[in-house]
């Protein structure tokens, strides 16, 4: 029986992404969430064969349209898998004070004495006083001495250890490279089934992120490639930050690895810093990780998840991230609603472009100076809405990086820039084929608004086009019309 949900959206300017999983999977539940403010669905590579990919990307379309509504797609690749092996029975009981042994050399399944890694190259990474955390850090390890391929530790916690369980180390410092020869593959698969972002995984510089462009470059072979977005999890990620930024179309504070690395109390003014950074520098953010997480049994969530989103949504964030929430939890749908309101009660809260004006890098550039004005003018004037009649959807996304609260409406003849758009903070990209005729085009574009019921005859918006419309690249003219 078809569940009875309130599908009025909710209007939010910060984007949602949601994780697509068993939960979320079924056409239904996936359109309805597109409908109350969904804009952007990531596939979690980690999980799943090639096949399933295309299957759920092509859900991901066909929920698209029947909801009226474009989204973006994010292929997550898994990244080097730093884990345990196999344990016999699936999980060991460890008290603090016992000896355990990680062996990179152990065939089978391990027990209570002794444990094999996935990641063979464990023993040459630490030494004697390392610590070593397992399991998202519910365990903790001190490394005693390394002999070969054999890392002595001293367990410092009661513990339950599961196979399979994540490891990482205090500090930094692993040498497993971000890109596995699973990332290739995956990559490929990403960019065939048309992907319209890359989220590459344990990410350490920004040589990491040019690998990973060419790599996209080959496997699209001149067509259409995938924005990158680094995922900042490793405490290397931290010290290189400006050069991952610089290499990448956006970050995402994957807050998960990240605090396991740096420690929890560190993370909250990290992730402010991040972003913040990555705004001075024009890129987009995602902020990640158990943001609603008690909503995977619950049907409302917490006051403290509450004020995370909220928070996440004044620093700045591009976009707020679900995982197991909408991938395996009950309340998939719920939790995108609840979500989509958080984000529109932050915004009303927030004073806009206070600070952005020194948040965005000066430039010479013409569309960053167009985007400028015409952020400054909305402002000023008032207007109803800004609009960008773009190709290739950079002047839309330079107007976003202000932060302002008033409607990007972003029009464009080009269904994959539309898609990209679905990222970017306040942007409504929406399709529309007008003429080449610059004066007809401007007026081609207001009736389709009018019709759309966003412009009323008399409001006031700025508008951002290129003399030479149709033309990637062409922006440079700002007007201020008053609606027909």
């Amino acid at each position: 029986m078809t569940k009875q949900r309130e599908l009025t959206r909710v209007s939010h300017h910060t984007k949602i992404v949601a994780t697509l999983g068993p939960a979320s999977n079924d056409l239904e539940t996936l359109e309805h969430m597109i409908r109350v403010g969904l804009n952007v669905v990531r596939l979690n590579f980690s999980h799943g064969t090639p096949e399933i990919h295309q299957e759920n990307a092509q859900r991901v379309r066909e929920a698209s349209e029947r909801a009226g509504r474009e989204v973006a797609i994010i292929a997550d690749l898994q990244g080097p898998k730093i884990r345990v092996g196999k344990i016999e029975n699936g999980k060991i009981e460890l008290k603090e004070g016992d000896a355990l042994i990680l062996d990179a050399a152990l065939q089978g399944e391990g027990n209570q004495k002794r444990i094999g890694l996935d990641y063979r190259d464990l023993p040459k990474d630490v030494n004697a006083g390392d610590v070593l955390l397992l399991d998202d850090g519910l365990l903790t390890l001190v490394v005693s001495h390394v002999e070969e391929d054999e890392i002595h530790t001293i367990v410092q916690n009661d513990a339950i250890l599961k196979s399979n369980k994540g490891i990482n180390k205090q500090g930094g410092g692993l040498s497993a490279a971000a890109l596995t020869d699973k990332d290739h593959q995956d990559l490929k698969t990403a960019v065939a089934i048309g992907a319209d972002y890359l989220a590459i995984s344990f990410v350490k510089s920004g040589a990491d992120m040019e690998l990973a462009r060419q790599l996209v470059a080959q496997a699209a072979s001149g067509g259409q490639q995938p924005g990158l977005i680094a995922k900042i999890e490793r405490t290397e990620a931290i010290t290189n930050l400006e050069e991952i930024i610089k290499a990448s179309d956006g970050v995402m504070v994957a807050r998960g690895d990240l605090a396991v690395e740096v420690g929890n109390p560190a993370v909250p003014a990290l992730q402010k810093i991040i972003i913040k950074k990555a705004r001075e520098m024009r890129r987009f953010t995602i902020t990640a990780t158990q943001m609603m997480e008690s909503m995977i049994t619950n049907p409302v969530p917490t006051r403290a998840e509450v004020s995370d989103v909220a928070n996440a949504v004044l620093d700045g964030s591009d976009a707020v991230m679900l995982s197991a929430e909408t991938a395996v939890g009950l309340y998939p749908f719920e939790t995108i609603r609840t979500m989509a309101l958080v984000c529109a009660a932050a915004e009303q809260a927030q004073d806009p472009l206070t600070s952005a004006d020194v948040q965005v890098q000066s430039s010479k550039r013409i569309d960053h100076t167009i985007a400028s004005g015409a952020v400054f003018t909305a402002r000023q004037l008032n207007a109803k809405a800004i609009i960008a009649l773009t190709e290739s959807g950079s002047t839309a996304f330079q107007i976003s990086r202000f932060g302002i609260n008033v409607p990007i409406y972003a029009l464009t003849s080009n269904k994959l820039v539309q898609r990209k758009m679905c990222m970017y903070r306040g942007v409504r990209p929406l399709m529309l084929d007008i003429s080449k005729d610059h004066h007809i085009g401007i007026s081609e574009a207001e009736s389709y608004l009018q019709w759309r019921g966003v412009l009323n005859s008399g409001d006031l918006y700025v508008i951002t086009s290129g003399i030479n419309m149709g033309q990637p690249g062409s922006t440079n003219t700002l007007q201020i019309v008053r609606a027909n």
